[in-house]
């Protein structure tokens, strides 16, 4: 568990999207569309910590419409086809004025190592691969697609309200 004066530290948090808003699964079909499950409490979630004025935003290898489109359900600002997301977490925060000592980024697969290493708030979702888990300070209970993200949100709300 991390702190909650901690937590009270954090301004902005990313998000990579494939396996934290998701499951790690994916539908196709006979035409090649894609589409995914996401855990509709997440949008509640954002929308508080978008209230406490705390900056949310996806950050995703991937470049697929539907990231965009649930991106833009939720109103959050997107960056795709991002293959350095440390850089990638660095611009954000620079151009949002925020150091990274008060980021916090949630990842679950070995591609986000480079951007919990820039960060103070290494995050994994609890069915992380297990080469991440030495560089994440905590690790959530609920799996990606399944509430990890409204866990995390909810984490840092209560921090504010206790």
């Amino acid at each position: 568990m991390i702190d909650k004066d901690v937590l009270q530290e954090v301004k902005l948090i990313a998000f990579d999207f494939d396996g934290v808003f998701t499951d790690n699964s994916v539908f196709t079909d006979q035409f090649g569309v894609e589409s995914v499950r996401c855990w509709r409490s997440d949008g509640i979630g954002l929308s508080r910590l978008s209230k406490m004025g705390i900056i949310s935003v996806i950050v995703s290898t991937e470049s697929n419409p539907v990231v965009s489109m649930r991106a833009q359900k939720l109103k959050l600002p997107c960056f795709q086809a991002i293959e350095d997301k440390a850089e990638a977490i660095l611009e954000i925060c620079k151009n949002y004025g925020i150091s990274p000592m008060n980021t916090m980024f949630v990842g679950n697969d070995i591609n986000d190592i480079p951007a919990f290493k820039v960060v103070k708030f290494p995050v994994g979702v609890s069915d992380s691969y297990p080469e991440i888990l030495p560089y994440v300070l905590f690790r959530t209970q609920k799996p990606g697609g399944y509430g990890a993200v409204r866990e995390i949100c909810d984490l840092l709300f209560n921090s504010f309200s206790e």
